[in-house]
């Protein structure tokens, strides 16, 4: 049970001291150093861990999406990732610019069998660890502070040995105090120097020092100011690749990255999509998209971003959230009226300036650039509206329904996704738009139509031929215009109507282009709105009007005829 007073068995943290800190007002501006960790970190974490075949799907992918440095394993902990390192070496599968990185514990053993899996590797990082939190030092290991230093500097100069008997390999010393954040900041940078003493860095020849926060406790200021106050005192600073390894147990893995990144770090430990421990790792496709959308090449390409994750998917047997940011299946998707109105107009704009930089609402970036379409931008159910439907029929069929109509056909679709009770497609909602408009052809139906105009007159005469309940009958009448010509023919053979509005466009190219017309007309006093289309803008115009007739006199409006059955 909760505690009503959760102060009296869990302590705040405690800040870094550090009143005039620099990194609240640095932007980032170009990429960190990015590695990968999904083979190590991530599969660990794994109900059920990846076999060589998935590994080196992973591999393979993380190599095509940029990434130079890849934490492939923990080879003297694993037999599986031993062999996997092994086959990545023997059968030349490494890429000339990539470095493998494994990872060790501080033990004379295991370091060697760390070393015996990497013969014969170009490039190789060679990461130790041990724990320094207070908690650890008491509680697991049961060591001091000289004693915890000894171990870290042990464990250095055993590596240094083993990368000078190889001078083959293109070697990086990598060093980790684990629980970085929940340690002495001044031991931090004690056993850090004590490490840099051991190997022997210098500023042509970096060391990596990975700071990571273990297990996140703190909001992600706390992370940043640490990383500041270890850059400021440590000495030769430049001697050093400042990497941090974010968490995700409070949920700003994500943040913490990028606020230590504005405090100094030059590299990023993490996975795609954050799979990890616990809550996970932080996720590196959010943190690269993050610097993209502020005009920030991240130096890793996501251009196709759906293939990767499927991809992750299966290696990692676990799925990828729908509203994942830039990736989910849902994430570029607008339910919402007001959301899907204002998307629309903003693509409208983006059409007629399509060199602008971006700025749509509701999308912070263009799908187009992750290989996402447009098609799924705006999907309609029961809480959409009027611009989700007419952006749907605009993109999809090329019909540009005037506001007023928009409004009225969003209230028939709104009745088929309540009565439903399911997600709108776009074809459903054509569907419902031939029902209710242009399938409108009783009880009356345009047959054929004949123009004819007297030299030097503005007038035109039309006789138009229509079936009236299974009777043809021919009308007369005169005007300005075909259509203003055929609403006087229908007023003198007794039809009450008038013209209120009146729209048109082409639908499609060259042979195909057809017109459709919108028309409003006001029938016994009552608005009503009929549409059609056809290859002649005059018929087009006259089969509208029939419509809005047709629609006015139908005592059961096609719409209460949809089912779901019928418009899938």
């Amino acid at each position: 049970m909760m505690l009503t007073n959760p102060a009296k068995k869990y302590r705040p943290f405690v800040a870094v001291d550090l009143p005039d800190r620099q990194w609240p007002n640095r932007r980032i501006e170009q990429p960190p150093i990015w590695a990968s960790v999904d083979l190590r970190d991530g599969n660990q974490s794994l109900i059920d861990p990846m076999d060589q075949e998935r590994k080196q799907r992973l591999f393979d992918l993380l190599v095509k999406v940029g990434f130079k440095e890849i934490e492939v394993g923990f080879p003297s902990a694993s037999q599986t990732d031993y062999d996997f390192v092994r086959s990545l070496i023997e059968q030349d599968k490494i890429p000339d610019d990539v470095t493998i990185q494994v990872l060790t514990q501080a033990r004379d053993h295991l370091i060697d069998r760390t070393f015996e899996s990497l013969q014969g590797a170009k490039n190789a990082i060679v990461h130790v660890y041990n724990a320094t939190d207070p908690m650890f030092r008491r509680v697991v290991f049961g060591v001091d502070k000289p004693e915890c230093i000894q171990i870290a500097v042990e464990a250095t100069q055993r590596i240094r040995a083993q990368m000078d008997a190889a001078p083959e390999t293109n070697w990086t010393f990598q060093y980790s105090p684990e629980l970085f954040t929940t340690t002495e900041m001044d031991f931090a940078v004690e056993i850090v120097e004590a490490v840099m003493n051991a190997y022997g860095t210098r500023a042509d020849k970096r060391m990596i020092v990975n700071l990571p926060a273990t297990v996140e406790v703190a909001t992600p200021n706390n992370y940043a100011d640490q990383i500041e106050w270890f850059c400021r005192h440590v000495n030769n600073r430049e001697h050093l690749i400042v990497s941090v390894h974010p968490h995700n147990d409070r949920g700003t893995g994500v943040a913490a990255a990028e606020l230590t990144l504005m405090a100094g770090a030059d590299r990023v430990e993490g996975t795609l999509f954050g799979n990890g421990e616990r809550t996970g790792n932080v996720d590196i496709v959010t943190l690269a998209m993050n610097m993209y959308t502020q005009g920030v090449n991240p130096k890793l390409d996501f251009s196709n971003i759906t293939p990767v994750m499927r991809e992750v998917e299966y290696c990692n047997q676990l799925p990828v959230h729908p509203r994942h940011p830039y990736v989910g299946d849902l994430v570029f998707t607008a339910f919402s009226g007001s959301h899907q109105d204002a998307i629309k107009k903003g693509m409208a704009e983006r059409r007629a300036n399509p060199d602008a930089v971006w700025d749509v609402p509701y999308l912070p970036i263009d799908p187009l650039d992750v290989g996402r379409s447009y098609e799924a931008v705006i999907r309609v159910n029961s809480q959409s509206g009027k611009g989700g439907v007419s952006y749907l029929l605009e993109q999809e069929y090329g019909i540009e329904l005037p506001r007023r109509l928009s409004i009225e056909f969003s209230q028939v679709v709104q009745e088929v996704a309540e009565r439903t009770g399911r997600e709108i497609t776009s074809q459903m909602i054509y569907q419902a738009f031939a029902d209710e408009y242009l399938e409108q052809r009783a009880p009356f139906g345009l047959v054929s139509h004949r123009l004819s105009s007297e030299p030097d007159s503005p007038k035109v005469t039309l006789e138009a031929t229509l079936e009236h309940n299974g009777e043809r009958e021919t009308l007369k009448g005169e005007g300005n215009g075909p259509l203003a010509a055929f609403i006087k023919a229908l007023v003198a053979s007794g039809q009450d109507v008038e013209i209120i509005d009146y729209h048109e466009h082409s639908r499609g190219q060259g042979a195909d282009a057809e017109a459709i017309a919108y028309v409003e007309v006001r029938i016994d006093g009552k608005a009503v709105f009929g549409v059609g289309t056809d290859e002649s803008i005059t018929s087009a115009s006259m089969k509208g009007v029939l419509s809005a007739i047709n629609r006015h006199h139908s005592t059961q409006p096609a719409a209460a005829n949809v089912t779901a059955d019928s418009l899938v």
